[in-house]
């Protein structure tokens, strides 16, 4: 059960997600790379953690390890109980990549509903038609769920892929950089439609940025990683009351939490 009460979520380990001394190396023209090092976090069920550092840190290969796309050269992980690769198979994941990737000839009703379809013979056909319509109603879409993808901005696209994530209803979402593609204006909206989203989904999100304003608005925690090997710096904790709007902004706590990211950053992008 989550409570949210003061902004922080409490869980049972086991329905949350574990990393414990986490290493992984890829191997680049018979040079072995190494990508992260004895990474340990643990991420409560209902949490909503930012993955923040330096290009090449490992935020992303981090993000493929707790999918169960790629497995760790060393250390474990647990999500839900359960090793990656079967949480991946219980569709215990949704997944929020940095481009839509709309099927182009399906509609935007058509491409919400795609992930139930297509896995309901696992047993996941997410929430009901009804349901997907009231929440692009919802998100500012209901004008436009027989239109295909050509016919709208990208940040209406990006909304579409939030949408079609969410219509699953899986309690783990992964998000990698989902509003890297989109203007300041638009991005900004789109944090606080995340959070909107979030607050009544009750999923745990795990999400990769470049942004310090964006991890600070979102999170429950932001965690830091230094330049490669990718290890964690710090996990700072945003004491800010939920629910959070625009003006949260301009607040003292906000500020107080961006320059506590900025020279943990500063930090991790140190030469070692």
């Amino acid at each position: 059960m989550t409570n949210r009460t003061n902004g922080a979520p409490v869980a049972e380990s086991t329905k949350g997600i574990r990393f414990d001394a986490v290493s992984k190396w890829f191997r680049r023209k018979d040079q072995a790379v190494h990508a992260l090092s004895r990474v340990s976090l643990d991420i409560a069920e209902g949490e909503f953690v930012s993955l923040i550092g330096p290009s090449g840190c490992g935020k992303s290969t981090l993000l493929r390890l707790t999918g169960g796309l790629l497995l760790p050269d060393r250390g474990t992980i647990s999500v839900r109980g359960e090793a990656p690769a079967e949480a991946r198979r219980l569709k215990h994941y949704s997944f929020i990549p940095q481009q839509p990737a709309l099927l182009p000839w399906r509609t935007v009703r058509q491409n919400v509903s795609m992930l139930g379809q297509l896995n309901r013979r696992a047993g996941v056909a997410g929430i009901s038609a009804e349901a997907q319509l009231e929440l692009l109603e919802h998100i500012g879409l209901g004008a436009f769920v027989d239109s295909l993808p050509k016919e709208l901005s990208g940040g209406m696209q990006q909304r579409v892929s939030i949408a079609r994530a969410f219509a699953l209803g899986a309690p783990l979402m992964l998000m990698d950089e989902p509003f890297s593609a989109l203007d300041e204006i638009t991005r900004a909206d789109m944090r606080y439609l995340l959070l909107d989203l979030w607050g009544q989904a009750g999923c745990t999100v795990v999400f990769v940025t470049h942004s310090i304003p964006e991890a600070v608005v979102l999170s429950d925690r932001v965690v830091v990683l230094g330049a490669r090997p990718g290890r964690i710096i710090e996990v700072i904790d945003v004491d800010i009351p939920r629910p959070r709007h625009e003006d949260v902004e301009d607040s003292d706590a906000y500020h107080e939490v961006v320059a506590r990211v900025r020279a943990a950053l500063k930090e991790g992008s140190a030469p070692r």
